[in-house]
């Protein structure tokens, strides 16, 4: 494999890498995925010193566990995607997370919203949000508790009151006009 991070190699090569415990294989992996995978955990844990050790617990799992991942039941991007969520969904439903959050004072709380605010501003995913905006807020509603806040469809349908298959209705019909505006 090139040492250049800017040639591309085919997803096989970087399994390849990976299963022959090459560390160029999880260099390639950090250098082409972590803003995207960052991107993902910030959204959920909302907290940039939380996201960069997340990122890097992230990429211990896949080198430690990539023995586990299987091409047939999907791509290794989305396989990486599901590990860097569980680990983020999970530090918030920890017990020692939800107590830093209550016990944060206010004048950290403030520092801390703004700092993070300035160091997750990226111009890509606000157009993204812009565009959930546009949705029915019965969709919106949706969209921003899976994707945006790391709810399981059950789970919102728990906090919403409502049916599953009414979740997964709504989620389906507001994936789909999201997808208009990438035609």
């Amino acid at each position: 494999m090139p040492e250049n991070p800017d040639i591309l190699i085919s997803e096989d090569e970087i399994v390849t890498l990976l299963r022959a415990k090459d560390e160029r294989g999880v260099r390639y992996l950090y250098d082409n995925y972590s803003s995207a995978l960052m991107g993902m955990i910030f959204r959920v844990v909302q907290s940039q010193e939380l996201t960069e050790e997340l990122l890097q617990e992230t990429f211990v799992k896949i080198w430690n566990n990539f023995a586990s991942y299987d091409k047939t039941k999907g791509r290794l991007y989305t396989w990486m995607l599901n590990i860097a969520r569980n680990l983020a969904i999970d530090k918030v439903r920890s017990n020692e997370f939800k107590l830093t959050q209550q016990t944060q004072t206010i004048e950290k709380s403030v520092h801390s919203v703004n700092r993070e605010y300035q160091a997750g501003f990226d111009p890509d995913l606000i157009d993204v949000k812009d565009l959930v905006d546009k949705l029915r807020p019965e969709q919106k509603e949706l969209i921003d508790l899976i994707y945006f806040f790391g709810y399981t469809q059950a789970e919102a349908a728990e906090k919403l009151k409502m049916p599953l298959g009414t979740v997964k209705t709504r989620v389906r019909s507001a994936i789909g006009e999201l997808r208009k505006y990438f035609r």
